[in-house]
């Protein structure tokens, strides 16, 4: 069952198509001040956020299994994803588990640290917290196409503009 409504989407701003989606959910965590590489979804099929209440959410075509190859950890993620988020910090996350030992656990927040110290908490709903490097879950905007996106879509919108 999906936690977003229909009343949720109203209110927000609301994306579709791969592409889109990824180009979004970076900007959202540049935005934010998290780590680009946090949330390595494939095949997005929507992103929605709602500014005034800080609630996002993704939605993939499936749920997928990462890991994050500097710290040896794996994270699965739901088909839908969703969050509150505020400068540094993302709270009430849904649908993220990390691997520890031969058990999946639950996450339920995680934050980097302000003033910033290079380092980022993930925090379980039982209060339970490991900390990492932030550099363990950056990726090179190059390497993923990010960037050619982003222009290609800078490209779309100044063109229409012009017209």
């Amino acid at each position: 069952m999906s936690l977003v409504t229909e009343e949720m989407k109203s209110k927000s701003e609301v994306y579709h198509g791969d592409e889109m989606c990824q180009l979004k959910s970076k900007e959202l965590l540049r935005e934010i001040a998290l780590p680009n590489g946090l949330l390595p979804l494939k095949d997005i099929i929507e992103v929605g956020y709602n500014e005034e209440t800080g609630f996002v959410w993704l939605k993939q075509k499936k749920s997928i299994t990462h890991k994050f190859e500097k710290i040896g950890k794996l994270v699965s993620y739901a088909t839908e994803v969703t969050a509150y988020v505020e400068k540094g910090k993302i709270k009430k996350l849904n649908g993220v588990k990390t691997k520890e030992l031969f058990i999946w656990i639950t996450l339920s927040d995680i934050y980097v640290n302000d003033p910033p110290t290079g380092k980022i908490t993930f925090q379980t709903p039982a209060g339970l917290f490991k900390t990492f490097p932030v550099s363990a879950f950056e990726v090179d905007e190059k390497s993923t196409g990010v960037k050619e996106i982003n222009n290609e879509v800078n490209e779309t919108v100044a063109g229409v503009k012009e017209v």
